[in-house]
């Protein structure tokens, strides 16, 4: 089999069916199997996913969980139930535009055999370019986050704004939205970390991947289509949470105690009051309600981690 794509899906509704309509569309020519992993759904999204008509090149299966455990390990879960040479995770508010024969092609060159996870070009519903590409988080950009300086000086921050994405080229991180990885890469680095529940564990894959010897690019010539916010809108307090959850689980991991500790204490004290005073200045009740309740989860998981 010569790709494997996983699909985590939670509550995705109709965006899950429109994923697979257009791997239906667009994987013609190759050997494919599709992993659907379903994280304790309530609403109808797998049932209607399940009713596309596939080609018989594609094969289908699905992972269902009795509880969320992440989306890590929910994609861990995938990559073992399929056996795809070439595995694209693809969130389920994304779908293909094109075919991807021009990208499996140009992991199969020779002359890109140390690029080891890949990206491609991605559009909002507007067709405005997304910028998909980060550079390696950091403790110093952690901090410069927490300060916010990184709003007035974006180009130290991690996100790639200063760079349109209309070149390829190669680069830390691709967005995990679409993220092209080759399996013996994978299966070599562990899979996901699932301590990340949500968020960093593409970023941690990729750091994990550099450390040793392979490279991240990204394929501009190729376009695919991502929403963004993802499921994850649906419960922003949660949103929140995980993410800050995360950059402190990824800043200790690669970091340690001693260089994650300014930014550590940044997060915990001082990003809760700027965010606060952001919401208040947009006249925002719901954003000051929802950063309070992040916070306070992040408390609770901290007092926790103190405990143990």
């Amino acid at each position: 089999m010569k790709l494997g794509i996983v699909i985590v899906n939670w509550n995705s509704g109709a965006q899950l069916a429109t994923a697979i309509l257009s791997i239906a569309e667009y994987v013609t020519d190759i050997s494919c199997e599709i992993v659907i992993v379903d994280n304790a759904s309530t609403d109808q999204s797998l049932d209607q996913a399940l009713l596309v008509n596939l080609p018989e090149t594609i094969r289908l299966s699905t992972v269902l969980n009795d509880e969320n455990k992440g989306f890590g390990y929910a994609c861990n879960q995938g990559v073992r139930s399929c056996n795809g040479q070439y595995i694209l995770f693809l969130n389920p508010d994304a779908f293909l535009l094109e075919n991807l024969l021009p990208l499996i092609d140009f992991m199969d060159d020779p002359s890109n055999r140390k690029i080891g996870i890949c990206g491609v070009s991605l559009i909002d519903e507007t067709g405005e370019l997304q910028r998909s590409c980060s550079r390696f988080h950091s403790p110093f950009k952690s901090l410069i986050k927490s300060l916010g300086i990184n709003r007035l000086f974006p180009n130290l921050g991690s996100a790639m704004l200063d760079w349109d994405h209309g070149e390829p080229r190669y680069v830390d991180q691709v967005i995990g939205a679409f993220y092209f990885i080759r399996r013996d890469v994978f299966e070599s680095l562990g899979g996901f970390d699932e301590d990340f529940f949500v968020y960093y564990e593409e970023l941690d894959l990729s750091l994990r991947a550099k450390n040793n010897g392979w490279k991240s690019f990204y394929l501009s010539s190729i376009t695919a289509f991502h929403e963004g916010g993802g499921i994850t809108s649906q419960v922003k307090a949660k949103r929140l949470f995980y993410s800050l959850r995360s950059e402190l689980i990824y800043l200790k991991k690669h970091f340690g105690f001693w260089r994650t500790l300014m930014p550590f204490l940044a997060i915990i004290l001082i990003e809760p009051l700027s965010r606060s005073v952001l919401s208040v200045l947009r006249f925002s009740f719901l954003d000051f309600k929802e950063v309070f309740q992040a916070y306070k989860l992040l408390y609770i998981w901290l007092i926790q981690q103190l405990r143990y």
